[in-house]
């Protein structure tokens, strides 16, 4: 099973790809999640520590490793290097485990829109590739709403991309956004969850502009006081986990 999750800042991704990804470690699966969010918050949805998290190198900051894989040196820009560097170590190699989960910080790359083809970006999208590829694991990403490290080729492994939208305009402008990208690479599945719902009338208008939902979370303070007393939102457990274990079941059917 390989799933993104992506949308719009603050919408709830990380939670939702925590839960995830504790869903399937409960069972006993292989499970690697892969955190491609530049604010990168996984690991503390997942359990982790501050400490343990500040502890955690992001790859694509592992400067000295990249220019080994890529062949690259410390100037990098105008340089050849390799663009199909090895990367089918890594997991085993920088991959933290807490509860059965392996989490793995890629971090992100500042292009400055200028759609930076580097040593780091293209070491980045080949490992994302190896990841979708890897037939024994669940794989849960926890993506930025651009999706710019996935290739053409590499969706076609991709079981789900999942966006998760929150009652406004700007949240359902951010689907429509990644959908479209999503198609463009090949995704022949994207849905979205439902989060921060207050109302029936919050629902109605994400049903309306939203369709596929496979799962509507309603508004509550539940995963904010487990984040603020250092608790993973899944082993606080309530509603939210609940629906998630739902919306899994509708994954895995």
């Amino acid at each position: 099973m390989k799933i993104a999750v992506t949308g719009k800042g603050g919408v709830g991704k990380t939670t939702v790809a925590a839960i995830l990804a504790r869903l399937y470690a409960e069972e006993g699966r292989s499970v690697v999640a892969a955190d491609v969010d530049p604010d990168a918050n996984l690991g503390l949805a997942l359990g982790f520590t501050e400490a343990e998290i500040d502890a955690i190198t992001p790859i694509s900051h592992m400067t000295e490793f990249i220019n080994e894989r890529t062949g690259s040196d410390t100037s990098g820009i105008g340089k050849f290097f390799k663009i199909n560097p090895k990367v089918d170590d890594i997991p085993e190699r920088f991959a933290k485990v807490k509860n059965g989960v392996r989490l793995l910080v890629l971090g992100t790359v500042d292009t400055a829109g200028s759609g930076c083809v580097c040593p780091e970006h293209v070491l980045l999208k080949r490992l994302l590739s190896h990841l979708v590829l890897r037939e024994d694991d669940v794989v849960i990403m926890d993506m930025e709403a651009g999706l710019e490290h996935l290739a053409r080729g590499t969706t076609d492994f991709m079981d789900r991309f999942i966006v998760v939208v929150e009652p406004g305009a700007r949240s359902v402008q951010t689907y429509e956004s990644v959908k479209r990208l999503a198609t463009e690479l090949g995704v022949k599945r994207v849905d979205a969850i439902a989060n921060k719902v207050r109302n029936p009338d919050d629902e109605a208008y994400l049903r309306k502009r939203v369709p596929n939902l496979l799962g509507v979370i309603p508004y509550n303070t539940a995963v904010i006081d487990a984040d603020r007393a250092g608790i993973s939102p899944f082993d606080a457990g309530g509603e939210v986990v609940e629906i998630l274990r739902g919306v899994k079941k509708i994954i895995d059917a």
